[in-house]
C-alpha cells in the first residue's frame, strides 16, 4: 500500500497488519463484519476506509489506480460510508444502508458498507443491523468504527472480527505531521502533546494559527477566575471561541471536500459543474449543513477536553508527579494556579468538567452548562 492509506495510521503497526493479512487473503475469503474501535483522533475511520480501497485495489492498495482515487476522494460506487452529524444514527438511514447492502458491487470485487461512530446507533437501528450482520450478502462486508466494543450490544460484537486501534505516542503524531505536512518538529511535537495525541487536532493547531490561539486564550481565561463576574465573562469566551472555531472549521472542511470532489471529477476549480454531477455536489452540500449544526457542540467538547488536561497539569504540579505538562506554555501561570488550589479542590474541578461534557452531550442549555463549570474555578489568590 502506498503512503496515502496506511501512512496516516501513526502508531498503529499491529492494527495495519491485521488489516493488510485480510487484504492479502481476500481471494480465499475476507471475513464479513468488522469493528475498528480506538479513541477519538486514533485514525478508526481512516483504517476502515483505506482497508475498503485496499480490498478494491487490483493490486491490494496501490494509490494510484482509478479505484484507489475513487475511494481516497470518498466516491467509489461500492463503497458506502454513513457518517452521521447527528446525536444519533436514525433506524432510517440504518435500513438504508442495509437496502444498499443488498446490491451486488458495480465495479469492484465486493460491496463496502462502513459505519462510523456506530456506537450513535439506537438499539433499535442496532438491532436493524444486527440482522443484516446474521444473513450478509454474498462479498458484502461490513466495517463498524467506534470508540470501544462495549459501547456496541453485545449480540453485534459476537458477529465481528476486531480491531483495535491505541492511542499513538506523541513522537509519534509529531512524525507524521513532520513527513507528511511540513510541520516544523518543535512545533509539532508541542501541537501533538497539546491534542493528546488526536492527529486530526494536531494537525488543526500545527496549520492553524488562528487555532493556536483561541486554544491559547480559552486556557488562559480558566487560570483568571476570581470571582462571579470572571466566570461570566469567562463563560462567554469559552462560547464566543466555540464558535468561532467551529465556524473556521467548517469552512475549512466544506472547501476541501468540494475541492476533492471536483478533483475526483476532472473537474478544475473554476469550472461549471455539469447537469449529471450537479446531485454529487447536492448531496455534499446538504451533508455540510447537518454537520454545521454539530459543530458548535463539538468545539465545546474540544475545550472542556483541553480544561481537562490543563487541570491536571495543575494537579501534576501540586502532587510534584514525574508527567510531562501538556501545556507547557503555560506552565507559569500552571505553577501559579497550583499554589492557590488544594489538590481536593483540583480533582472537583476535573470531576466538573468531566460532568459539563456529560451535560454538553445531553443537550442542556451551553450557557447553563460554562456558567456553571467556571463558577468552580474560582480561586481566592
Amino acid at each position: 500500500m502506498t503512503r496515502d492509506f496506511w501512512y496516516e495510521l501513526a502508531g498503529q503497526p499491529e492494527a495495519v497488519a491485521q488489516i493488510r493479512r485480510a487484504v492479502a487473503e481476500r481471494d480465499v475469503g475476507v471475513f464479513h463484519s468488522w469493528l475498528i474501535t480506538g479513541p477519538p483522533g486514533s485514525g478508526r475511520s481512516v483504517l476502515a476506509q483505506s482497508f475498503a480501497a485496499a480490498l478494491q485495489c487490483p493490486e491490494q492498495g496501490c494509490g494510484t489506480c482509478h479505484s484507489c482515487i475513487l475511494a481516497k476522494a470518498g466516491t467509489h460506487p461500492d463503497i458506502t460510508v454513513l457518517a452521521t452529524e447527528k446525536v444519533q444514527i436514525a433506524i432510517a438511514e440504518v435500513r438504508d444502508l442495509v437496502s444498499a447492502s443488498s446490491f451486488g458491487s458495480s465495479s469492484g470485487s465486493f460491496r463496502i458498507m462502513i459505519i462510523e461512530d456506530a456506537d450513535r446507533m439506537a438499539p433499535t437501528a442496532a438491532n436493524v443491523l444486527l440482522k443484516a450482520l446474521e444473513e450478509p450478502p454474498e462479498n458484502t462486508i461490513w466495517i463498524l468504527c467506534a470508540p470501544s466494543e462495549v459501547d456496541m450490544l453485545p449480540t453485534i460484537r459476537s458477529r465481528v472480527r476486531k480491531v483495535i486501534l491505541k492511542v499513538p505516542s506523541v513522537e509519534d503524531v509529531a512524525k507524521l505531521l513532520v513527513e507528511r505536512d511540513g510541520i516544523e518538529p518543535a512545533l509539532a511535537v508541542s501541537v501533538a502533546a497539546e491534542a493528546q495525541s488526536h492527529i486530526g487536532m494536531a494537525r488543526r493547531l500545527a496549520t492553524s494559527k488562528e487555532a493556536r490561539d483561541r486554544r491559547h486564550e480559552y486556557l488562559a481565561a480558566a487560570l483568571n477566575i476570581f470571582n462571579v463576574t470572571d466566570a461570566v465573562r469567562t463563560s462567554e469566551t469559552w462560547l464566543d471561541l466555540a464558535k468561532k472555531d467551529a465556524l473556521a472549521l467548517t469552512k475549512e472542511r466544506d472547501e476541501e471536500e468540494r475541492q476533492t470532489l471536483l478533483h475526483s471529477l476532472g473537474l478544475a476549480p473554476t469550472d461549471t459543474v455539469p447537469p449529471q454531477y450537479r446531485t454529487d455536489f447536492k448531496n455534499l452540500e446538504e451533508g455540510q449543513k447537518r454537520r454545521a449544526t454539530r459543530s458548535l457542540r463539538d468545539g465545546l467538547d474540544r475545550i472542556l477536553v483541553d480544561l481537562l488536561a490543563l487541570f491536571r497539569d495543575v494537579l501534576t504540579v501540586q502532587l510534584a508527579a514525574a508527567v510531562e505538562l501538556v501545556n507547557r506554555d503555560l506552565e507559569p501561570k500552571i505553577r501559579e494556579v497550583a499554589a492557590g488550589f488544594r489538590p481536593e479542590e483540583t480533582i472537583r474541578i476535573i470531576d466538573s468538567i468531566e460532568t459539563s461534557r456529560e451535560r454538553i452531550d445531553r443537550n442542556v442549555r451551553d450557557i447553563y452548562v460554562m456558567d456553571s463549570l467556571a463558577a468552580t474555578m474560582r480561586r481566592s489568590v
